[in-house]
């Protein structure tokens, strides 16, 4: 399928649009409609409070909010112009932490580019709305990693491979992507893992007959883990792109041992490209 509509959260607090730049190059590269949503976010009263936020404060910081968004919006509408690419600026302003109105709009769209979480400038509802477009949006999920300086051209793809129903789903869902590419690795962190054949040739042998030119590589799991492993291994052999499935194991079980996925999404330097 091709990829001719893209959506994605344009940051507020991070001028220089890191997500939005990569979503804004991608509709470029594709001839592709992206359209770009800023959050206002109602202010989340802290539990610890006996009482209420007073009405004025709170009507006072959602204004300011929707004036932020409002600014990053037409941030968003400068930088697509300049690109020549079709486009739609939105703001949204949510109310008590609701994230269904911004998957909505998500649902319908080939794919959603969205930022890293930056713990230095926060977005709003970033956390929560990562895990809820990996999860509830159906569309496959290009996270771009924080102060990402460069635009999102595609021409090496790294794909981590574990023979996982999630990362034939990623390679899958990636496919629109891979066309673009000149080069194309499967990549497989060593671990005890039992194979049936030769590591990564099935996955490989598929991809070939799509036309695309690849190579498969297994590399050693380095200290750091498998996230660590694969990042580092994607940003040094000059990769684009890397594709892996997300959450293998329940959120639950994620949230009280952490993981590979997990990690990637806290320490990324590559754009991911993810879909569980």
């Amino acid at each position: 399928m091709a990829i001719k509509d893209i959506f994605t959260v344009v940051d507020v607090f991070d001028d220089t649009l890191p997500a939005a730049r990569a979503a804004v190059a991608l509709a470029a590269a594709h001839s592709s409609h992206v359209t770009g949503l800023a959050l206002a976010m109602e202010p989340i009263t802290p539990g610890y409070l006996s009482v209420p936020l007073p009405a004025e404060f709170l009507a006072g910081a959602i204004e300011e909010a929707e004036r932020q968004a409002k600014a990053a919006a037409g941030r968003f509408e400068a930088l697509a112009s300049r690109n020549g690419v079709a486009f739609e600026a939105r703001t949204l302003t949510t109310l008590a932490g609701n994230i269904a109105p911004v998957l909505a709009q998500a649902h319908l769209s080939d794919l959603v580019l969205i930022g890293q979480e930056d713990p230095d400038r926060p977005e709003p509802m970033r956390t929560a709305l990562i895990e809820a477009m990996l999860f509830d949006a159906g569309v496959p999920l290009v996270i771009v990693p924080r102060r990402y300086t460069g635009d999102l051209v595609i021409k090496r793809v790294v794909i981590a491979w574990d023979g996982s129903s999630n990362a034939a789903r990623a390679v899958h869902a990636a496919l629109p992507l891979l066309r673009t590419a000149a080069e194309v690795e499967i990549v497989i962190v060593a671990t005890d893992r039992t194979w049936f054949g030769a590591p990564g040739q099935d996955v490989a042998t598929f991809l070939a007959r799509h036309g695309l030119s690849v190579s498969v590589n297994t590399i050693n799991n380095e200290p750091g883990g498998i996230a660590a492993t694969l990042d580092n291994y994607a940003r040094e052999s000059g990769a684009d792109l890397l594709v892996m499935g997300g959450y293998g194991h329940s959120r639950l079980r994620q949230f009280f041992l952490g993981g590979t996925t997990s990690a990637m999404l806290e320490t990324m330097t590559v754009p991911v490209a993810m879909v569980h």
